[in-house]
């Protein structure tokens, strides 16, 4: 028989509290162990009267079953297991969902990470999870004439969908922008139920047809690199690398860098 694909997003939630639970120690959480008692750990209905919910659901969620897991009911879970920071982040990644009770504050890299930009000789921005500029360098603001300069519009899918300035300094702006959707849709899979995110698509979708249209399509494409090319209107063509990394230790920020392409004879 096949065996189920471990990468699958249930059956990796699946895997996950399963390990939580047989490494806990029952002594911990005021349970005696008994001589015998087999289960590595906790057993699951033990697990699901820490955290407060049915014995069947926990088990359903422990067994990959397609159920639906709440953010509210994964945080009962951090509590009730008593998780560190990294594992109940984790646990809300694998799940997909955003931690409600993750401060704001902590979302934010420190000025010294921001300032990063700076140093990078090429344009280069930090996307927060709404594709909102958070931190550009000089280069970046001449060449996003717009979006990243004074008077700009700072999200960048407002900037494509919703200024004229870029469907004239994109090149092949029609699939360009199709595909930036199609790479934002990805991107925020684990932000689905994020009031912000869900602002910005329910305002896009009224205020252009065109984004309407891509989002509608459910393309999901993963960000990537690539040959980007623009047509500036005072530096003329102007092509590039682009490189985006993530910025280690917080998950909602991407750092995005226009590198100097090759020339056509260097390739």
């Amino acid at each position: 028989m096949k065996r189920a694909d471990p990468i699958a997003p249930a059956l990796s939630l699946s895997a996950f509290l399963r390990a939580l639970r047989e490494r806990q120690s029952p002594v911990e959480f005021g349970i005696a162990a008994g001589s015998r008692r087999r289960t590595p750990g906790l057993r699951r209905e033990e697990v699901a009267q820490l955290c407060g919910l049915s014995v069947t659901w926990y088990t359903w969620i422990e067994q990959g079953r397609d159920v639906s897991v709440s953010a509210s009911a994964l945080a009962r879970i951090a509590r009730g297991l008593r998780l560190s920071p990294a594992e109940r982040a984790y646990l809300f990644e694998v799940a997909g969902k955003r931690d409600p009770e993750r401060p704001g504050h902590r979302d934010d890299p420190p000025g010294e990470i921001l300032a990063c930009v700076d140093a990078i000789d090429g344009p280069a921005y930090i996307l927060d999870r709404t594709w909102s500029a958070r931190r550009w360098n000089a280069q970046a603001s001449r060449l996003f004439a717009g979006w990243l300069d004074d008077d700009g519009e700072k999200n960048l899918l407002r900037y494509i969908f919703l200024r004229p300035e870029a469907r004239s300094l994109i090149l092949d702006w029609a699939s360009r922008a199709q595909r930036v959707v199609a790479e934002f849709r990805a991107a925020v899979t684990a932000y689905s139920d994020d009031p912000d995110i869900r602002r910005l698509v329910e305002e896009l979708r009224l205020a252009s047809a065109d984004f309407e249209r891509c989002w509608d399509t459910q393309g999901v494409l993963t960000r990537e690199g690539g040959e980007r090319a623009f047509n500036h209107p005072t530096m003329g063509l102007r092509r590039y690398q682009q490189v985006s990394l993530s910025l280690a230790g917080w998950p909602d920020y991407r750092l995005t860098m226009l590198l100097p392409a090759p020339s056509p004879r260097d390739r």
